[in-house]
């Protein structure tokens, strides 16, 4: 099996943190769409050519600026080009101010089967202050038409560790989530991000710093918050009711082969292959025009998979698989992994668990930092 990711390129408004990349000018939004669509019908087969299509994620930007006809063009011409199983994941991304009945009846019309919803915060000034475009009582009125639309398989972001986010208030956030019953829950720590608004901000100290004692704290408040409701943290930053995880998310740490399409998406061949477009717009657009998709390629070394491999498994609950790293890499590899890992067994960041090495909650604070230290 394998996924397909569409990134859209627009958004309403930036976001003081985001360094994703977009556009808040929807004036070449006509020509992208036609472009995306030619995009897809120019595609090789990179991934084996009988691999069946099993999750597909509308990301970005704001995907739910498209109007339906303009979604059921980009799904149209993914059946056409693509064997898509039929119970497949469908995702959207979308925010809080895009939901209403009538979008979300037209969303499971044309197949999107579930959501992930931006909405990062349930208290306004703190909304105001990431310059999101909606409002707390808009995500309340969201998630309660999603719930009454009968869309059971959804998904709800949030961030923590801003300046002005209290335990109080993140404790709040958390138990609305609870109380309306949320099945999946993404939650990210605020990160300051080179070129971005807040970034300029911090350093003309027009805003805090972001403080990361604050943000360990509240990181071991929000996975002891969620495991007493029994929810699953199956990734660092992602926690699951049982049978709610994301499949599509999930094959990223999984190493599954995918295909990425849209100005900077990524693909991946599930062996040693990677691809990403080029993040321009206007470039992208103009190179699908003369029928080049414009995108660098990457072969991996033995060692920058295993490094992938590292990285990403480690995030998961199921960790490290040790058996996989003999059969795939070779027992001088695991040896030399084992060796490295035995420092952090013995501070408790991490346990050996069933022959795989699994992160403990103090182990999550230091993820990023444990994983470049076991590279080769």
């Amino acid at each position: 099996m394998a996924g397909i990711y569409i990134h859209i390129p627009y958004c309403r408004q930036a976001c003081t943190y985001c360094n994703f990349h977009f556009s808040t000018l929807l004036t070449q939004k006509h020509e992208f769409l036609e472009s995306l669509i030619k995009e897809i019908s120019l595609a090789e087969n990179f991934i084996v050519a009988a691999e069946m299509i099993d999750t597909i994620y509308i990301g970005g930007g704001t995907p739910s600026l498209l109007a339906r006809a303009e979604l059921a063009m980009i799904f149209e011409a993914l059946h056409k080009k693509f064997s898509i199983d039929k119970n497949a994941e469908l995702t959207l991304e979308a925010n809080p101010d895009d939901i209403n009945r009538t979008i979300l009846n037209e969303w499971r019309g044309i197949g999107i089967n579930r959501l992930s919803l931006g909405i990062q915060s349930f208290n306004d000034e703190e909304l105001k202050w990431m310059n999101r475009a909606h409002s707390a009582s808009q995500s309340l009125k969201s998630i309660d038409e999603i719930l009454q639309a009968g869309i059971s398989n959804f998904s709800v972001d949030l961030i923590f560790g801003s300046p002005l986010l209290s335990n109080t208030d993140l404790e709040k956030n958390l138990q609305i989530i609870f109380n309306k019953g949320i099945p999946h829950i993404s939650c990210y720590a605020l990160t300051v991000e080179p070129k971005t608004v807040l970034n300029k901000q911090i350093e003309q100290k027009k805003s805090p710093p972001v403080n990361s004692g604050k943000q360990a704290d509240q990181f071991l408040l929000l996975m002891n918050a969620m495991a007493s409701k029994g929810y699953e943290q199956y990734e660092i930053s992602n926690f699951a009711k049982p049978g709610m995880r994301s499949k599509h998310n999930s094959s990223y740490w999984q190493g599954k082969p995918y295909y990425g399409f849209g100005p900077s998406a990524h693909s991946f061949d599930g062996k040693n292959k990677r691809r990403w477009n080029i993040a321009n717009n206007a470039l992208y657009i103009q190179s699908i025009k003369n029928n080049t998709i414009p995108f660098e390629e990457e072969l991996l070394t033995t060692e920058q998979r295993l490094n992938e491999y590292i990285m990403t498994s480690l995030r998961t609950m199921e960790g490290i698989k040790t058996e996989k790293i003999s059969l795939e890499f070779g027992l001088r590899h695991l040896k030399d992994l084992k060796a490295a890992i035995q420092k952090y067994v013995d501070t408790n960041k991490v346990i050996i668990q069933n022959a795989n090495i699994v992160l403990t909650n103090e182990g999550k604070l230091f993820a990023d930092g444990i994983a470049a230290d076991l590279f080769f």
